[in-house]
């Protein structure tokens, strides 16, 4: 049986109700939100595993919801959406959600998308002694994989959980140039299913952490992919 608790948040009581029986068929708690500032209450309360959040809410929108949960706690979300641009699905992940699914959908490709979450979760959790007891070390900067810690000079910078998945495979071979391709098989797995622009975005957010504190450190290869180098 799954222990997994997900709070679902849909102003649309009839995808609750889909998500719901398909849930109990799988064995996964489901929580009810019918609006964001619900889902955010939920979230405090019930501490789910993981929050899916439709995007068109009332009183306040995935979106706000999305900003509000991960300033408070640390948990995968989903966004939920009718809409197919691809702008408003990159802005969900540059929020920092883990996945989104489009609208309409079945819900054993959710449960699939949800599964392949937790996959990644625990794989982050379960590394090997060596990684873990492993500190990489450059110039000004410091990332300490066993306290999921990474230090410019004195300073912590607080990393999403993928933010310093994606660093610390990359700083593990300095200079070794990755394709976006072989960034989401060994950071997000091999069933991952969601955009390529996943790694554009994770890139953009470490850099914007990172290179105000001058730990330029994530290049650009231009036509191929991202490499991970520290000027000396």
């Amino acid at each position: 049986m799954n222990p997994w608790k997900v709070l679902v948040a849909d102003d649309d009581p009839n995808v609750r109700e889909i998500i719901r029986l398909y849930f109990e068929k799988q064995h996964i708690q489901m929580i009810e939100a019918q609006d964001g500032e619900e889902a955010l209450e939920l979230a405090e309360k019930e501490s789910p595993d993981i929050i899916i959040l439709d995007v068109m809410m009332p009183k306040m929108d995935g979106y706000e919801a999305c900003r509000e949960i991960l300033k408070r706690f640390d948990i995968p979300i989903m966004m939920l959406t009718a809409k197919g641009d691809e702008f408003d699905r990159v802005l969900g992940l540059e929020l920092g959600a883990d996945d989104y699914v489009t609208k309409p959908f079945s819900p054993r490709e959710l449960v699939a998308r949800i599964k392949a979450i937790f996959r990644r979760m625990q794989k982050g959790r379960t590394g090997t002694d060596q990684d873990a007891q492993q500190i990489y070390e450059f110039d000004g900067l410091s990332i300490i994989p066993d306290r999921r810690e990474v230090l410019a000079g004195e300073e912590k910078i607080i990393l999403r959980p993928k933010e310093f998945d994606l660093l610390t495979h990359m700083a593990k071979s300095p200079g070794t140039v990755y394709t976006r391709e072989q960034l989401l098989e060994q950071v997000w797995g091999y069933d991952f299913i969601g955009d390529i622009r996943t790694v554009d975005v994770h890139v953009k957010k470490v850099r914007e952490k990172l290179n105000p504190l001058g730990n330029d450190c994530i290049h650009t290869v231009w036509g191929v992919g991202y490499k991970f180098e520290v000027q000396q």
